[in-house]
Protein backbone atom coordinates (compact mmCIF):
# COMPACT_ATOMS: atom_id res chain seq x y z
CA UNK A 1 0.00 0.00 0.00
CA UNK A 2 0.93 3.86 -0.53
CA UNK A 3 2.67 4.96 2.85
CA UNK A 4 0.91 8.43 3.88
CA UNK A 5 2.31 10.91 5.59
CA UNK A 6 1.26 11.53 8.80
CA UNK A 7 -0.86 15.12 10.38
CA UNK A 8 2.26 15.64 12.18
CA UNK A 9 4.66 15.56 9.55
CA UNK A 10 2.64 18.43 8.03
CA UNK A 11 3.98 21.82 8.57
CA UNK A 12 1.66 24.29 10.64
CA UNK A 13 2.04 28.20 9.28
CA UNK A 14 0.40 30.47 11.94
CA UNK A 15 2.53 33.91 10.93
CA UNK A 16 1.26 36.95 13.16
CA UNK A 17 1.13 40.32 10.91
CA UNK A 18 0.58 42.41 14.35
CA UNK A 19 1.61 41.90 17.88
CA UNK A 20 0.11 39.56 19.75
CA UNK A 21 -0.69 42.13 22.29
CA UNK A 22 -2.80 43.94 19.81
CA UNK A 23 -4.17 40.59 18.39
CA UNK A 24 -7.68 38.52 19.52
CA UNK A 25 -8.23 34.76 20.01
CA UNK A 26 -10.66 33.41 16.75
CA UNK A 27 -11.43 29.43 17.44
CA UNK A 28 -14.08 27.77 15.50
CA UNK A 29 -14.82 24.33 13.87
CA UNK A 30 -14.41 22.32 10.49
CA UNK A 31 -16.49 19.47 9.25
CA UNK A 32 -15.60 17.47 6.79
CA UNK A 33 -18.06 15.93 4.88
CA UNK A 34 -17.33 12.78 3.01
CA UNK A 35 -13.60 12.98 4.18
CA UNK A 36 -12.73 8.99 3.52
CA UNK A 37 -8.58 9.22 4.41
CA UNK A 38 -7.49 9.82 7.74
CA UNK A 39 -4.67 12.77 8.34
CA UNK A 40 -5.16 14.76 5.47
CA UNK A 41 -5.01 18.76 6.26
CA UNK A 42 -7.29 21.25 6.24
CA UNK A 43 -5.86 24.89 6.12
CA UNK A 44 -7.58 27.67 7.39
CA UNK A 45 -6.96 31.70 6.66
CA UNK A 46 -8.15 34.82 7.07
CA UNK A 47 -7.98 37.95 4.75
CA UNK A 48 -8.88 41.75 6.02
CA UNK A 49 -12.17 42.44 3.87
CA UNK A 50 -11.13 46.52 4.99
CA UNK A 51 -7.98 46.96 3.43
CA UNK A 52 -4.51 45.37 2.54
CA UNK A 53 -3.83 42.06 4.22
CA UNK A 54 -0.42 42.12 5.74
CA UNK A 55 1.73 39.43 4.10
CA UNK A 56 4.94 38.71 5.71
CA UNK A 57 6.75 35.76 3.14
CA UNK A 58 9.21 33.65 4.70
CA UNK A 59 11.21 30.02 4.50
CA UNK A 60 10.30 27.10 4.21
CA UNK A 61 10.99 23.73 3.27
CA UNK A 62 9.68 20.68 1.48
CA UNK A 63 11.52 17.63 1.58
CA UNK A 64 12.22 14.70 -0.59
CA UNK A 65 12.28 11.53 1.78
CA UNK A 66 11.32 7.74 1.02
CA UNK A 67 9.99 8.96 -2.62
CA UNK A 68 7.81 11.63 -0.93
CA UNK A 69 7.89 15.45 -0.51
CA UNK A 70 7.21 15.71 3.06
CA UNK A 71 5.01 17.85 4.70
CA UNK A 72 2.49 16.69 1.64
CA UNK A 73 0.42 20.16 1.90
CA UNK A 74 2.67 23.83 2.67
CA UNK A 75 0.35 26.83 2.98
CA UNK A 76 2.62 30.07 2.71
CA UNK A 77 2.60 33.78 2.47
CA UNK A 78 3.14 35.37 -1.25
CA UNK A 79 6.52 35.97 -1.90
CA UNK A 80 8.01 33.32 0.51
CA UNK A 81 10.71 31.18 -0.46
CA UNK A 82 10.07 27.35 -0.51
CA UNK A 83 13.42 24.80 -0.44
CA UNK A 84 13.47 21.57 -1.58
CA UNK A 85 16.21 19.14 -0.06
CA UNK A 86 16.82 15.87 -1.65
CA UNK A 87 17.37 13.61 1.30
CA UNK A 88 17.17 10.33 -0.69
CA UNK A 89 20.32 8.67 -1.65
CA UNK A 90 18.38 8.85 -5.53
CA UNK A 91 18.10 11.31 -7.85
CA UNK A 92 14.93 13.60 -7.71
CA UNK A 93 13.23 15.69 -9.91
CA UNK A 94 10.94 18.83 -8.75
CA UNK A 95 8.41 20.41 -11.16
CA UNK A 96 4.96 22.00 -11.57
CA UNK A 97 2.57 22.59 -14.36
CA UNK A 98 -0.11 24.76 -12.64
CA UNK A 99 -0.54 28.03 -13.17
CA UNK A 100 -0.26 31.09 -13.39
CA UNK A 101 3.97 30.23 -12.63
CA UNK A 102 4.37 26.69 -13.97
CA UNK A 103 8.44 25.64 -13.20
CA UNK A 104 11.16 22.95 -13.52
CA UNK A 105 13.84 22.48 -10.71
CA UNK A 106 15.50 19.72 -12.71
CA UNK A 107 16.81 16.37 -11.97
CA UNK A 108 19.39 16.78 -8.69
CA UNK A 109 21.06 13.93 -6.82
CA UNK A 110 21.09 13.02 -3.06
CA UNK A 111 22.22 15.99 -0.50
CA UNK A 112 21.29 18.88 -2.84
CA UNK A 113 18.39 21.35 -2.74
CA UNK A 114 17.08 23.94 -4.99
CA UNK A 115 14.76 26.80 -3.90
CA UNK A 116 11.91 28.62 -5.21
CA UNK A 117 10.11 31.53 -4.59
CA UNK A 118 6.53 31.72 -4.95
CA UNK A 119 4.78 35.39 -5.37
CA UNK A 120 1.45 34.65 -7.03
CA UNK A 121 -1.02 33.36 -4.58
CA UNK A 122 -2.36 29.78 -6.10
CA UNK A 123 -2.70 26.15 -4.89
CA UNK A 124 0.63 24.83 -6.84
CA UNK A 125 0.69 21.02 -7.18
CA UNK A 126 4.06 19.65 -6.84
CA UNK A 127 5.51 16.75 -8.44
CA UNK A 128 9.05 13.99 -9.67
CA UNK A 129 9.06 13.47 -13.08
CA UNK A 130 11.01 10.04 -12.09
CA UNK A 131 8.34 9.09 -9.49
CA UNK A 132 4.71 9.15 -10.38
CA UNK A 133 3.84 9.05 -6.54
CA UNK A 134 5.74 11.92 -5.47
CA UNK A 135 2.59 14.58 -5.09
CA UNK A 136 2.41 17.43 -3.08
CA UNK A 137 0.37 20.73 -2.98
CA UNK A 138 1.89 24.61 -1.72
CA UNK A 139 -1.08 26.95 -0.90
CA UNK A 140 0.00 30.43 -1.69
CA UNK A 141 -1.86 32.87 -0.18
CA UNK A 142 -2.23 36.81 0.13
CA UNK A 143 -2.63 36.78 3.45
CA UNK A 144 -0.19 35.91 6.71
CA UNK A 145 -2.85 35.18 8.61
CA UNK A 146 -3.10 31.33 8.32
CA UNK A 147 -3.35 27.62 10.50
CA UNK A 148 -4.22 24.34 10.11
CA UNK A 149 -7.17 22.62 11.59
CA UNK A 150 -6.72 19.69 14.14
CA UNK A 151 -7.69 16.48 13.37
CA UNK A 152 -10.87 16.38 15.14
CA UNK A 153 -11.70 19.45 13.12
CA UNK A 154 -11.11 22.71 15.91
CA UNK A 155 -8.52 25.91 14.89
CA UNK A 156 -7.52 29.25 15.88
CA UNK A 157 -6.12 31.76 15.06
CA UNK A 158 -5.19 35.53 16.66
CA UNK A 159 -6.19 38.17 14.63
CA UNK A 160 -5.78 42.11 15.00
CA UNK A 161 -9.77 43.84 15.48
CA UNK A 162 -11.30 44.70 11.96
CA UNK A 163 -13.70 42.53 9.49
CA UNK A 164 -12.04 39.01 7.89
CA UNK A 165 -13.06 36.93 4.79
CA UNK A 166 -12.41 33.52 6.83
CA UNK A 167 -11.94 30.14 4.38
CA UNK A 168 -11.21 26.81 4.88
CA UNK A 169 -9.29 24.86 2.58
CA UNK A 170 -8.54 21.14 1.43
CA UNK A 171 -6.84 19.85 -1.59
CA UNK A 172 -10.09 17.41 -1.91
CA UNK A 173 -12.83 20.01 -1.35
CA UNK A 174 -13.90 23.42 -2.84
CA UNK A 175 -13.27 26.51 -0.61
CA UNK A 176 -15.65 27.66 1.48
CA UNK A 177 -15.52 30.96 3.09
CA UNK A 178 -17.52 33.07 5.12
CA UNK A 179 -16.96 36.55 7.01
CA UNK A 180 -16.55 37.36 10.06
CA UNK A 181 -15.94 40.58 12.99
CA UNK A 182 -13.45 40.61 15.63
CA UNK A 183 -13.76 43.02 18.53
CA UNK A 184 -12.01 43.47 21.67
CA UNK A 185 -13.28 39.81 22.77
CA UNK A 186 -12.62 36.32 22.03
CA UNK A 187 -14.56 34.96 19.36
CA UNK A 188 -16.09 31.84 18.10
CA UNK A 189 -16.80 31.44 14.33
CA UNK A 190 -19.59 29.74 12.92
CA UNK A 191 -18.62 26.34 11.75
CA UNK A 192 -16.95 26.40 8.19
CA UNK A 193 -17.86 23.20 5.63
CA UNK A 194 -15.77 21.28 3.14
CA UNK A 195 -17.37 18.51 0.95
CA UNK A 196 -14.71 16.02 -0.37
CA UNK A 197 -17.62 13.24 -1.25
CA UNK A 198 -17.67 14.34 -4.79
CA UNK A 199 -13.84 13.90 -5.27
CA UNK A 200 -11.70 11.46 -7.86
CA UNK A 201 -7.65 10.77 -7.81
CA UNK A 202 -7.00 10.63 -11.22
CA UNK A 203 -3.59 10.05 -12.45
CA UNK A 204 -1.16 12.80 -13.50
CA UNK A 205 1.08 13.60 -16.31
CA UNK A 206 4.63 13.60 -16.46
CA UNK A 207 6.54 17.21 -16.89
CA UNK A 208 5.88 16.96 -20.99
CA UNK A 209 2.45 16.21 -20.30
CA UNK A 210 2.89 12.55 -21.18
CA UNK A 211 2.03 9.38 -19.21
CA UNK A 212 4.84 8.30 -16.97
CA UNK A 213 6.55 5.06 -18.36
CA UNK A 214 5.58 1.35 -16.54
CA UNK A 215 9.10 1.35 -15.01
CA UNK A 216 7.90 4.61 -12.78
CA UNK A 217 5.81 2.82 -10.88
CA UNK A 218 6.64 0.98 -7.63
CA UNK A 219 4.33 -2.06 -7.77
CA UNK A 220 4.06 -1.71 -3.56
CA UNK A 221 2.86 2.40 -4.08
CA UNK A 222 0.85 4.15 -6.46
CA UNK A 223 -1.53 3.40 -9.42
CA UNK A 224 -0.55 0.36 -11.88
CA UNK A 225 -0.59 1.70 -15.67
CA UNK A 226 -2.75 -0.18 -17.81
Amino acid sequence: MKKRVSLSAVLLVTVMAASPAWCVEVTGHVRVKGRTVAGLPTIIYAESTEGRTPVRPGVFKIIQKNKAFIPHVLAVPAGSTVEFPNEDPIFHNVFSLSRPRPFDLGLYRSGASKTRVFLEPAAYRIFCNIHPQMTAVILVLPTSFITEAYPAGAYRLDLPPGRYRLTAWSERAQPFSMEISVGQDPVVAPELSLDESNFVQLPHKNKFGQDYPGAAYDPLEGPQPR
